[in-house]
């Protein structure tokens, strides 16, 4: 039975996992990447940056000391955002022993190298064990217990089970997959189409509008997903669909939020400085296309997110851009 985890990264995400844990009996070393940041965890017992309100377990460690966090760790959760991800590995790695398995919950592709989370981890620790957890799972509505499913995925069905049983709750209940391709493109694509989708809710675009852009945001995740070698399934499951619709209505979410800020006038610098957590999709919008086009994948959605974060093109005629393009069949894959 797991007794020891090190969740690194004290964000609301990696706070939510720490306290998932702490239910389950697990000691957690919760691993802040600034020393200030740790020791207000340590006094005021509440993530007052990222996750007002929740109050941490007694199981919860919070440390800023990287080598006695991970040296005796049982399982380690990875939970830094995808373009800081690289530097705390190279940083932090040398201290996980080499059997430790690592599970991540970054949601992203690095900029630089077109990598996936895992990818970038085992980049940096070698070859060891990893797992991706993810699905539509907003921090503040977790952390209240409110009921949350999502899925782990693996290439070695033992850890994916394992950080099945770890996780799971009566509110939080975790599938296994097996698809990590595919988990993590889902998880990092929605992204994007989640701020798709906040620029027209600041644009007083409608429902409708909002319903066709999730529809056919899937189809473009889809397309992408299967055309690097993904499954389908995985894409019209709990870490596809699942999570696009979270993230495309949640009034909680990021990176829905910046959208609606970007589609009522906001610039996208003015965005990023107001938000006190990372955005993740304005980054990964640059990597998905890069991807599309080293895959051959038609991605408009993609692209008028792109235009508009970083072209300058005005949401609104992005928008006409989009529903002006020239009428074809309705293409599913």
């Amino acid at each position: 039975m797991l007794t020891k985890a090190t969740v690194v990264g004290a964000g609301g995400m990696g706070t939510v996992t720490a306290q998932i844990l702490a239910h389950n009996q697990v000691h957690v070393a919760l691993l802040a990447q600034f020393a200030d940041h740790a020791q207000e965890l340590l006094v005021e017992r509440e993530n007052r940056r990222y996750l007002p309100g929740a109050k941490l377990a007694e199981r919860v460690h919070p440390t800023f000391d990287a080598a006695a966090a991970l040296a005796n760790s049982e399982l380690v959760v990875s939970a830094i955002p995808c373009q800081y991800l690289r530097g705390v590995w190279e940083q932090h790695g040398c201290h996980v022993p080499a059997d430790t398995p690592i599970c991540s919950v970054t949601k992203g592709i690095e900029v630089t190298t077109l990598a996936r989370p895992t990818q970038i981890i085992q980049q940096c620790v070698g070859d060891r064990p990893l797992a991706v957890l993810s699905g539509p799972s907003v921090a503040p509505e977790v952390a209240k217990c409110l009921p949350a499913t999502v899925v782990v995925a693996s290439v070695s069905p033992e850890l994916a089970r394992l950080v099945q049983s770890v996780f799971t709750t009566s509110w939080f209940r975790v599938y296994t997959n097996p698809d990590v391709l595919g988990v993590e493109l889902a998880g990092a694509l929605k992204n994007v189409v989640a701020l798709a989708a906040g620029i027209l809710d600041g644009l007083r675009a409608g429902n409708n509008a909002k319903a066709a852009l999730l529809a056919r945001g899937l189809v473009e995740i889809t397309r992408l997903g299967i055309a690097m070698g993904a499954r389908l399934q995985t894409f019209v499951g709990l870490a596809g669909m699942g999570d696009l619709v979270t993230t495309c209505v949640s009034p909680l979410g990021r990176n829905r939020s910046a959208g609606e800020r970007i589609g009522a006038g906001a610039t996208v610098n003015e965005v990023v400085q107001a938000s006190p957590a990372v955005i993740e999709g304005i980054p990964t919008t640059r990597a998905v296309l890069e991807l599309a086009r080293k895959h051959d994948v038609e991605m408009p959605i993609t692209q008028a997110v792109y235009d508009v974060l970083f072209e300058n093109k005005a949401p609104l005629t992005a928008i006409s851009e989009l529903m002006n393009r020239p009428p074809k069949a309705e293409d599913l894959g």
